[in-house]
């Protein structure tokens, strides 16, 4: 009963709340991980986008504007991750907070002395486990043109990482997968590229990934739906099992 009110619910709001086709060929057109997806996954796509256009709230700040195009765009780029998951997935956060451009969180931060220090780091974009999810608008449209770099599914993967708890590359995994191979491809890879890294090889991805575990799953994930066959080619072992993860296969 329960998957038919739901259903019913879902398709209420589609019908209600449309994205115009010109809108959606739009946004098509500046999403290269869209398109190249099937004609009945852009279809649930666009459902899915239509789903977090009503439930969540996108505040520009310092004078940003984003008309209806726009939106669309953004919403497509955050629903990619979750095309075979559902928007249950986004569950318990309500707002996307674009800046103009780059950001500088203020947040204070206490050393080992004591010593308070501020911030002062730029940032493209930032998700908090229950808060919003903020983002510089620059970067979202920028979005695929550096091959891999997609700040929307990005955060949105750290969101989904943060469902179980602190951001630690270790989302909540499918009932059939397994944990140990997960922590092992993820935690083997990870101090491999790094000792490669210390060693002067050019890495197949954003050196980014190696800040910390929650990166590194957050930069693998724009990878598999940017740049796949590049993933798959580099680093088969992470593309399975992130392809187990989102039950999909981009490439």
């Amino acid at each position: 009963m329960f998957d038919k009110i739901r259903n019913w619910r879902i398709r209420r709001i589609v019908a209600r709340h449309p994205i115009p086709e010109p809108l959606w060929q739009n946004a098509l057109q500046r999403c290269a991980a869209a398109r190249r997806l099937g004609a009945s996954d852009q279809a649930t796509l666009r459902v899915l986008a239509t789903l977090f256009l009503e439930s969540k709230s996108v505040e520009p700040t310092k004078d940003l504007e984003l008309d209806d195009a726009d939106l669309v765009l953004l919403a497509m780029h955050a629903c990619i991750p979750v095309l075979k998951l559902g928007m249950d997935w986004y569950d318990g956060w309500h707002s996307v907070i674009v800046y103009p451009d780059a950001f500088i969180p203020r947040r204070q931060k206490m050393d080992a002395a004591g010593v308070v220090h501020e911030s002062n780091t730029m940032l493209a974009g930032e998700a908090w486990g229950r808060g919003p999810v903020i983002l510089s608008w620059a970067e979202v449209l920028n979005a695929g043109t550096k091959p891999g770099h997609n700040v929307v599914i990005h955060e949105m993967a750290h969101k989904l990482d943060l469902l179980n708890g602190e951001a630690n590359g270790f989302p909540p995994l499918h009932r059939r997968m397994d944990h140990v191979a997960w922590s092992h491809i993820f935690s083997g890879t990870f101090e491999r590229m790094k000792e490669d890294q210390r060693h002067g090889v050019e890495l197949p991805i954003d050196p980014y990934a190696l800040e910390s575990p929650a990166e590194f799953f957050a930069v693998t994930s724009e990878q598999f739906f940017e740049s796949p066959a590049n993933l798959r080619e580099h680093l088969p072992d992470v593309y399975r099992q992130l392809a187990l993860f989102y039950r999909h296969h981009p490439f």
